[in-house]
């Protein structure tokens, strides 16, 4: 037998209530304001009828009582008053002459009433009096050739049936308002319980994944519940999110984590990595060949990886000695001092770099993704030589794989087309690519002549990374607009012609701990050399920037700031400096040189306005300077500023942040990028808003130690646990759950 639940009519009852209980009480405050109003409308149209029956007496009686006036016959007069008072409504009449001399009157005249009270009203008008008998309505009218001094004639109605007649209108009022909130009581309640049990069987019908999980296979629910939908697949993608934190969380992600990953999940312990900037650049100083890192967030992300997995490190050969230093085969080990991976290196005519690198990339791809108000150059021969030379990267791709299943990973937009050219010649290799810039909403990717060619190379990864979930979004409604694809949202997969693609956020992150920890200065001695180099006391504060000299990371916003910090608060002149490390970037694009000139010119006119003997308030370095140096800076320096206008992730605030193991510091951070999302104890400010980040930069100066240990503490701990293996390792993960998920759908349909 079904069992009964008892709780069951009592949670109608309370649903029926819920609905019946706000409406009473709305009709009843409806039906209190209404009796008033109706009252005051019974009592004008009484008066108004009133006044229309006084004028109608008035007239009537007006020709025989001015000729018996004339007749001075009181016998007829009084007779004719009181025939006319045989009207119910009509209480008594009477007559006053032109001295105000009531002479003549009905019996019922009221004694209260005299020709001077009633005279004060004017004639052919009512006006409602209150008299010991009640109310009664009093006009007054004229008897008399127009024109001529004349006796009145006063009409007095009484009023009682006006308050009867309110009487019943408010018991009619209170009995209509009660019966329609029965009947609407009634309704509400049915449709109330109708629209419930539709939405229950709409939210069942989601939870078993309708319209949710499975949008193409399944009806499409309500369109009433699409907003909840959305929400459930926003909590769907968390809640998936915080699975795949909890997979990765229990393991302490490391060089020998990562090379453990690859061999358990992926069967290789060799990765291949492709990028436009190598790892190390290789540069002729005279007799002399220097190896150097390149100033670039990419390299400091990646190296790492490569250094715990071994492989091919595939990309563009720029040093002047590049050649000199590589092989037969193009290919050098890496690092010099300590060889773990193998650099291959690709060679570009000087017109090959100059349409694929500086044009179609840098002019057009890179202002186009990062919105920093420089209008993207899109050139058709530029687009060829994109796609020669990604082919070309294609074909080292698979010179270098050693199997026809590779794990590659394909960095930035230098290769959005990579993907697919690899896909097609090597159907089964794990492909993960990373898109280190920002990604556009739809419109303004639409602005590129070859959409639809970049998102269809770049659906041929297996694994397609942002570094934030707005980001990400961003990618996904761009496809839905501009290409046919399946999208499922709750595993964030894009299927195209056949290929499943995962789109996922990975915020990138850097090498924990940094490989020179055991060799760096301590930072008394870091905070020492600085002030010693720029000529300061030991008290003099610090602060430190470390960019490219690019367009879209705000360094004139800073020193505007700096600028702004020393009008705002001049004791901090001449005990405050600002070093600006630029490294130089695309200079030969004339976007950037113009840059160049317009750093270099502020930067001077700041320093003409405050310098003063031997201190200058901002130290341009547009140069470049290894990661240990930079590291020193950081170790040195009071605080460090990031004032991107729009940027993927921005490494400097996690570099700064590892850098200090003394937990001081302060650092003031752009909410335009990725690093504002994670490190949430910075100071985060608009870099466009000048006082804004001045007033955060003497805030950071002047911030008590134990606020800096607190607010770097936390924001060291998640740099440590969000290191880049752990990056490398979600990417990875992933990639691995997309192959076995590839591998059970082949094997379902062979069977089938």
């Amino acid at each position: 037998m079904k069992k009964t639940s008892f709780g069951a009519p009592f949670k109608s009852l309370n649903l029926s209530l819920r609905f019946v209980l706000p409406l009473a009480a709305a009709l009843g405050l409806l039906a209190f304001a209404a009796v008033p109003l109706v009252d005051s409308l019974t009592l004008r149209w009484a008066v108004r009828d009133m006044d229309i029956r006084s004028r109608l007496i008035a007239n009537t009686l007006h020709d025989p009582l001015l000729e018996l006036l004339e007749q001075k016959n009181r016998g007829r007069i009084n007779a004719l008053l009181l025939r006319a008072i045989q009207d119910e409504r009509l209480l008594a009449l009477g007559y006053c002459d032109r001295a105000g001399k009531l002479l003549y009157r009905t019996p019922t005249f009221p004694e209260s009433l005299g020709c001077a009270s009633a005279g004060a009203n004017t004639a052919g008008m009512g006006a409602l009096l209150k008299l010991p008998q009640g109310a009664v309505h009093v006009a007054v009218h004229p008897v008399g050739v127009p024109g001529t001094d004349s006796g009145s004639l006063i009409l007095v109605h009484d009023m009682s049936f006006v308050e009867r007649r309110s009487e019943d209108t408010r018991v009619y009022i209170i009995a209509f308002f009660a019966l329609l909130g029965v009947v609407v009581s009634v309704i509400t309640v049915l449709v109330a319980h109708l629209s419930w049990r539709g939405w229950l069987q709409g939210v069942r019908a989601m939870l078993r994944g309708e319209g949710i999980l499975k949008p193409f296979s399944q009806p499409a629910v309500a369109s009433e519940l699409q907003p909840l939908v959305g929400d459930l697949r926003t909590l769907l993608r968390a809640l998936d999110d915080e699975r795949r934190f909890a997979d990765d969380s229990t393991i302490t992600w490391s060089p020998d984590a990562l090379r453990n990953l690859l061999h358990k999940q992926l069967t290789g312990e060799r990765i291949i990595v492709v990028s436009n900037r190598e790892p190390y650049i290789h540069t002729r100083k005279g007799e002399r060949i220097e190896v150097h890192r390149p100033a670039s967030g990419l390299v400091t992300a990646v190296e790492p990886v490569m250094r715990a997995c071994s492989g091919t490190w595939i990309a563009h050969g720029s040093g002047t000695a590049d050649m000199e230093a590589s092989d037969r085969h193009d290919r050098v080990p890496v690092p010099p001092e300590h060889p773990e991976y193998t650099l291959r290196r690709i060679w570009l005519s000087k017109e090959e770099e100059n349409g694929y690198y500086y044009g179609f990339a840098n002019e057009g791809l890179w202002p186009l993704c990062h919105i920093a108000h420089v209008r993207p150059i899109f050139r058709s021969s530029d687009w060829e030589k994109y796609q020669a030379i990604n082919q070309r990267f294609a074909d080292a791709v698979v010179k270098e794989a050693d199997s026809d299943n590779p794990v590659v990973l394909v960095q930035d937009y230098h290769f959005a087309l990579l993907p697919g050219m690899i896909r097609a010649a090597l159907p089964k290799a794990t492909i993960i690519t990373f898109w280190h810039i920002p990604w556009p909403n739809p419109e303004s990717f639409g602005i590129c002549p070859w959409r639809e060619e970049l998102l269809k190379g770049m659906l041929g990864s297996t694994i397609l990374g942002f570094h934030t979930p707005f980001h990400r979004k961003n990618f996904l409604e761009t496809v839905d607009r501009y290409l046919e694809t399946r999208i499922e949202h709750e595993s964030s997969t894009v299927t195209h012609n056949g290929k499943l693609t995962m789109v996922e956020s990975y915020p990138i992150s850097i090498q924990w701990p940094p490989p020179w920890q055991e060799r760096q200065p301590t930072v008394e001695e870091c905070r020492a050399g600085l002030r010693q180099e720029l000529g300061a006391a030991p008290d003099h504060k610090v602060g430190i920037g470390v960019d490219r000299l690019d367009y879209t990371k705000g360094i004139l916003e800073r020193f505007r700031a700096v600028e702004k910090l020393l009008e705002l608060h001049p004791e901090l002149q001449g005990n405050f400096t600002f070093v600006q490390i630029a490294a130089p970037s695309r200079s030969a694009l004339d976007d950037y040189q113009a840059f160049d000139a317009q750093v270099h010119n502020l930067a001077l006119r700041i320093n003409q306005r405050y310098s003063s003997g031997s201190w200058k308030p901002i130290v341009l370095k547009a140069e470049h300077h290894e990661p240990e140096v930079v590291n020193r800076y950081y170790r040195g320096a009071d605080v460090c500023v990031v004032t991107s206008l729009h940027d993927g992730m921005n490494l400097v605030a996690k570099e700064f942040v590892a850098s200090r193991d003394d937990e001081q510091g302060g650092l003031v951070l752009s909410q335009f990028t990725g690093a504002a999302h994670e490190l949430h104890e910075a100071l985060v400010v608009n870099p466009y808003h000048i006082e804004q980040t001045a007033q955060a930069l003497h805030r950071a100066v002047n911030m008590p130690d134990l606020e800096q240990r607190e607010r770097m503490r936390s924001m060291r701990a998640l740099v440590r646990d969000f290191n880049v293996y752990r990056w490398a390792g979600r990417m990875l993960l992933d990639a691995a759950r997309v192959r076995q998920r590839e591998k059970l759908s082949a094997r379902i349909r062979r069977d089938t």
